[in-house]
This record gives C-alpha cells, sequence and structure tokens, in this order.
C-alpha cells in the first residue's frame, strides 16, 4: 500500500463522497420530516430539526404549522360559515333576552320557504334625510337609526327577500359616510345588493319611508363596488347664528377674565381692536331690551338681578329650581321631624314609605320660582331676544373666513376628535376648502351663516370641533395662531357646536364615475338630477327643522 499512494488516496476520497452523500441524504429526509427549511442552526448537527439559533423549540411537531391546507380548512369553518354562526349567535341572545332589532322584519318559515327567489344587484343607493330623533346613520340593533328605517322600507318593498331580512350583512350594506347622532343629510349613498327589477321600487320603497327620509335614486355598478371605498370627498354644511361670534358681556365672567388676560399678556389694545364691532352692540341692546325691564324693579331687586345674571354660575346656566311632589312632602316631613321630639317606629316609618309610594305611582314635575328667578328669567330672555337681532360685520365676517383658512391642507386633527394621538397617521386629515357662504340667511329675525367645508374624509366630531374652534377664537378676540398650534402634540380640550346645524352635503364620486362609463357601462352617481327635489326637501325637512329646534330650544 505504501509502495502505490495514489490508490490508498483514490480509495479514501471514494469513501468519503459516499460518506459524504449518504450524510446529505439522511440529512434531507430529516428535514422533510421535521419541517421544510426551518431551523437552519449554526451547528451541522441542529440542521433540520426544527432547532434555528437561539430557538426555543424542543424539536415535537407543531400541530398548526405542521398542518397540512387541507387539513386546516377541514377542521376550520369557512369564513362565510363562521360569519352566520356569529349572526346565529347574536339572534338568539336577542331572542333569550326577549329583544328584537329594531331594523328586523319577523317572517315565519313558511313564508320564507314559499317566497320566490329573485336575482339581487349590486347598487348605489341615493338618499337624504333629517337626523333629528335618530341615533345616527348607522344601523343598530337596539337604536332608532337611518339605516335600520331604511332597511325595513327594502325588506317592505320587496328589495330585499325575506329570507334576508334578520340581517344587514347579508345584503352587504356599507355607507359612505357615517354621520352622528341629530346630523342631517342631503345627499348620502350606501351600496348594498337589492332586487330591482320594478321600475318604480324607488317610489315603492319611498311609500314605506317617513317622510324625513328621501331615496333619490338606485343606481346598477360593478360588483365590487364599495361607495365608502370609491368616495373620493364629501361636502359638509354648518348653520350657525351670527350672535354666536358676539363677544361676551363685559361684565360677564367670561368678558371679564379676556380683559385680565389681555392686560397681563399687553395684548389689550390688540384686544379690543378685535372687540371693537361688538363694544356697541351690549350698550344699544341693554337700552332697547333690557332697561325697560329693570326700571320695573326695585334697586335692591335690580342689583340682585344683574349680579345673578353675569355671575360665574351664570354662565354655567343654571336654572331654576325643580322641584317634585315628592321632595316637597320629604322636606315637610323633615320639618314635622324637627319639631316633634317623639321618633316614629320603624313599623309606622315603613306604613308611611308604603302610604307614599301608591300615593305617588308617577312623580311630577313642579317649577318653583322666585321673584327674583322670574325676574332673572325676564332679562334673560330680553338678552336673547336682543342677539337674535344682532347682524354680523363685514370685519368679524371676515375674520370668520381667516379662522376657517387656517384648516386648509393637511393637518394632524388629533385634538378635533376622540381617542387619537399626535402619532397616530390617521389623525392626518386633507381640507380641500372652508368657505363662509356668499351672504346670510334671515328666519324668523335670525341671522345665520352657512359654512361649506370639502375634505377628503372627516373623523367622529371633528367639523362640530372645527365650527367650535373657529367661533371661539372670533368671539374671544383671541389670536389666530392657536388653531395651528392646535396641530401640534400639545391636547387641547375643544368643545363641539351642536349636532343640529351640521348637514352633510354630498359626497363625491369623479374618479369612479369615469370609470363606470368608460369600463363599467354604467351610470353616473349624479345627484345633480335630483338637485330640484333635493333642494325642496333640505328647505322642508333640514333647514325649516334646524331654524324651528333652535327656536324652542330659546324659549
Amino acid at each position: 500500500m505504501a509502495d502505490n499512494p495514489s490508490s490508498a488516496s483514490t480509495s479514501n476520497q471514494d469513501s468519503a463522497v459516499s460518506a459524504t452523500g449518504d450524510n446529505s441524504r439522511s440529512q434531507r429526509g430529516d428535514r422533510d420530516q421535521g419541517g421544510r427549511g426551518r431551523g437552519r442552526g449554526r451547528g451541522r448537527q441542529d440542521r433540520g430539526r426544527g432547532k434555528g439559533f437561539g430557538s426555543k423549540d424542543s424539536g415535537e411537531r407543531h400541530k398548526k404549522r405542521d398542518m397540512g391546507r387541507g387539513e386546516y380548512f377541514r377542521n376550520n369553518l369557512d369564513r362565510r360559515a363562521r360569519n352566520d354562526e356569529q349572526h346565529a349567535a347574536k339572534r338568539r341572545k336577542t331572542e333569550e333576552g326577549g329583544q328584537i332589532a329594531t331594523y328586523s322584519t319577523p317572517f315565519t318559515k313558511e313564508e320564507i320557504e314559499a317566497e320566490t327567489r329573485r336575482p339581487k344587484r349590486k347598487v348605489a343607493v341615493m338618499i337624504g334625510y333629517a337626523g333629528s330623533g335618530y341615533k345616527g346613520m348607522q344601523i343598530n340593533a337596539q337604536e332608532k337609526t337611518i339605516e335600520g328605517d331604511l332597511f325595513k322600507a327594502f325588506v317592505a318593498a320587496g328589495a330585499i327577500s325575506k329570507n334576508n331580512s334578520d340581517d344587514p350583512k347579508k345584503t352587504s350594506l356599507v355607507r359612505c359616510a357615517r354621520t352622528d347622532k341629530g346630523v342631517h343629510a342631503g345627499g348620502n349613498v350606501i351600496s348594498l345588493k337589492l332586487i330591482v327589477e320594478e321600475s318604480d321600487i324607488v317610489e315603492t320603497i319611498n311609500k314605506h319611508l317617513p317622510p324625513q327620509i328621501r331615496v333619490w335614486g338606485i343606481e346598477r355598478t360593478n360588483g365590487s363596488f364599495s361607495c365608502y371605498q370609491t368616495c373620493d370627498s364629501r361636502w359638509y354644511e354648518y348653520l350657525i347664528p351670527t350672535y354666536s361670534f358676539l363677544p361676551p358681556h363685559p361684565q360677564s365672567f367670561l368678558g371679564k377674565k379676556l380683559v385680565e388676560s389681555a392686560e397681563q399678556e399687553g395684548v389689550f389694545e390688540t384686544y379690543q381692536s378685535l372687540q371693537e364691532d361688538g363694544a356697541s352692540f351690549w350698550k344699544d341692546a341693554e337700552d332697547t331690551y333690557v332697561k325697560p325691564i329693570l326700571g320695573k324693579l326695585n334697586p335692591s331687586m335690580r342689583e340682585a338681578v344683574i349680579a345673578t345674571i353675569h355671575s360665574s354660575e351664570e354662565e354655567e346656566d343654571e336654572g331654576p329650581k325643580k322641584l317634585t311632589k315628592k321632595k316637597v312632602k320629604e322636606d315637610s316631613k323633615s320639618r314635622l321631624k324637627e319639631t316633634d321630639s317623639i321618633e316614629p317606629s320603624v313599623e309606622a316609618m315603613k306604613g308611611e314609605e308604603t302610604a307614599v309610594k301608591e300615593e305617588e305611582p308617577a312623580p311630577e314635575t313642579v317649577s318653583v320660582l322666585t321673584p327674583l328667578e322670574m325676574a332673572v328669567k325676564d332679562v334673560k330672555t330680553a338678552y336673547i331676544t336682543a342677539k337674535k337681532a344682532y347682524r354680523i360685520s363685514a370685519s368679524r365676517r371676515q375674520r370668520v373666513q381667516e379662522a376657517l383658512d387656517c384648516y386648509i391642507g393637511t393637518r394632524n386633527f388629533h385634538n378635533y376628535t376622540i381617542q387619537k394621538s399626535f402619532s397616530d397617521p390617521s389623525a392626518k386629515r386633507v381640507i380641500r376648502s372652508f368657505k363662509v357662504g356668499a351672504g346670510p340667511i334671515i328666519i324668523n329675525n335670525t341671522e345665520w351663516l352657512s359654512l361649506k367645508v370639502h375634505g377628503q374624509s372627516f373623523m367622529m366630531h371633528q367639523i362640530r370641533k372645527m365650527v367650535a374652534m373657529a367661533a371661539l377664537v372670533v368671539r374671544c378676540g383671541t389670536s389666530i395662531d392657536i388653531i395651528r398650534e392646535s396641530y401640534g402634540p400639545a391636547n387641547i380640550s375643544i368643545p363641539k357646536a351642536p349636532g343640529l346645524g351640521l348637514l352633510l352635503e354630498r359626497p363625491v364620486f369623479d374618479s369612479y364615475n369615469e370609470r363606470a362609463v368608460r369600463e363599467y357601462s354604467r351610470e353616473k352617481l349624479d345627484f345633480d338630477k335630483y338637485q330640484k327635489e333635493m333642494d325642496e326637501f333640505k328647505q322642508r325637512e333640514i333647514y325649516d327643522r334646524i331654524f324651528r329646534e333652535e327656536e324652542k330650544d330659546h324659549q
């Protein structure tokens, strides 16, 4: 062997190659059995055992990870079946609690089986509504909502089958804009699957709706259409009385605090110049409306009324004391106990409580007004009458527009909604325009401004907080820089303007409309076709309602 070294070398190499090949095949087999491509460790001895570097895996078969796709889906419900099971569980829970969903129309099994099946089509339904008396747009099993009434009308008109009448998700219901409680809409869109074979389906649906909800039209769309996803932007309108921009009364708590703050910061002259157009209003209002009432009071009562009107407590709008008959009786009993030294027995007290409960099944509300409270109420009414007679000046109206201009562009509106932090990317929204209407509106001797905002999308309470911030800046003579500061990381508490004046004017579908004609051979989603009906509806059901309810709140 020593004489032929090459032969020995060749033999050793062949053995090495054979051993290596066997080892490689063995390792491949281990990897195939232990899981493909997993667990490449540092050492050769750990390959194919599911032990990667730093792994805590003990090498046993991982059930979910090693389960084949077919086995996994055989052991798990498909998504539709899972959703059906969840909905069935919700219905069982509702039935057990003795409650029926507000949108549900119950049918017997025989009625459902007897119904002829008809094809459903994906459509966009263009609607308008007055939100007063409703808990918002989005459907809710236990609350009265716009979608709930629409869903019931679809079922009653035959646009939704009886088999699908218990669950809106079976129709793929999606709304374009989810308006809050009490918010109105001249134009909004929902997309869903409906049975729209009859030519008069819109009229049939409207017959089953209250007057404050209307369907303008129904348009066929492509099968994957979602009005929420395809909406480019939205137009909103907010109606606000111009006296909301009035400076506070100089003798009020807020008026005094503003002057004090301006003096401390050395901007008193600037503050005075901003409030100059409203300074004379309060003097004229008192001369015309308030002094005739105060002149009828004696001097001590007059001073008490003035002090009460302008105190900080009155800024919180304390009303007259409300007493119930039960409260009056309890007070009289307590006075009797003070004069009577003999304590009644426990049995006697129980007997008295039982007698009171039997006599008073439902406490009645009784307003008890003292002479001072009656005089304060009369003066407050006079001030409200004076504020309704206010007409905004051109300079103050321009200042409103300057405040609204601060919202234009992409801004971080985390302070203008709830449960969003400065670092949340979804807090950034795009505002394309925010304009004061061309001219004020005079209704029942009250002047109103129309504020129209156009944006890509809006968060909860965002528009109402934007309006409130602008009103506070103008009313309090504050620098508009505070609006720009509100986009920063600092948390600022901003109040909401009332939801009564907010109106969704219409959503915009420009991108979809181009594709609808070019690719899908479908009609555009165009509210202009229904402009006349929409204008009449807005005036009758929305504008008049806003003015009427505002008037009622100040009675």
